[in-house]
Parts: structure tokens; C-alpha cells; sequence
């Protein structure tokens, strides 16, 4: 039996925004995972003339777990690297994730149920190190 998981995590943070961002970098490394990339995604949209709060994405991996998740389903790379959202809203700084733990109700039957859980948690962790 499939349990639900609700398909983002989320975390007020007390940091402001730059420091949110620089904490998720700092969490992800002390979990053994690396920042590949930081989006600003409110100076890319700002480019094109659309002003917001800010808004940045942070792509983490960690090389193992990514390979041993490509191994069993091709098509779950559709969900890497793990991403984590920092933004404002309503002048709160918040932390968010998308679960890990979706892989496995995506690819119902392909054997990431266990991978799909160690990654989630780590994910979690990350996001709550960081607030």
C-alpha cells in the first residue's frame, strides 16, 4: 500500500533571504551533497521586465545517490538534481523542497521506494538545517 506524500516540504526561516540561501548551500555540503547551481530567478525575470519578490532556486546532488537513482528508472532523472527553493512571501522567508519521496509514487513498482525515503529525508534535513 501506497502512502501519500505531500509533494513539497516547506520551512520558515528567521534568516533573511541572501543568508537562507547561503544556509542552504552550507546544509547541503554538511549532508554530502553539492550545489550545482543557484537560479536567481527574480533578477532573470526582472531582465524581462517582470519585478518580484526574491525568489532563488538551489540545484543539489549528490553524485551517488543520482547514479543509484538513474540505475533503476531512467525517467526519474526528470526530478534531479533535488531542488530547493528560498523566497520571501508576506516579508517571511521560507525554505522549500520538492520531495524525493515522489519518486517512487511516479514510478509505481520500480524498486526506488527505499532510495526515494534515504534521499526525502536528507532532503528534509537539509531544508530544516537551514532555517
Amino acid at each position: 500500500m501506497t502512502t501519500a506524500v505531500h509533494w513539497y516540504y516547506t520551512a520558515d526561516s528567521d534568516k533573511g533571504f541572501e543568508a537562507a540561501v547561503a544556509a542552504v548551500g552550507a546544509a547541503a555540503a554538511a549532508h554530502g551533497f553539492r550545489v550545482l547551481h543557484v537560479h536567481d530567478v527574480a533578477a532573470t525575470l526582472a531582465a524581462k521586465g517582470f519585478e518580484r519578490a526574491p525568489y532563488s532556486i538551489v540545484e543539489i546532488c549528490q553524485a551517488s545517490m543520482a547514479w543509484e537513482v538513474l540505475e533503476v528508472e531512467i525517467h526519474a532523472g526528470l526530478m534531479l538534481p533535488c531542488k530547493i527553493s528560498v523566497y520571501t512571501a508576506s516579508g517571511q522567508t521560507r525554505i522549500s523542497a520538492l520531495r524525493p519521496a515522489l519518486m517512487a509514487m511516479l514510478f509505481p513498482g520500480s524498486g526506488l521506494e527505499d532510495l526515494a525515503e534515504r534521499i526525502d529525508k536528507d532532503v528534509i534535513a537539509i531544508v530544516d538545517a537551514a532555517r
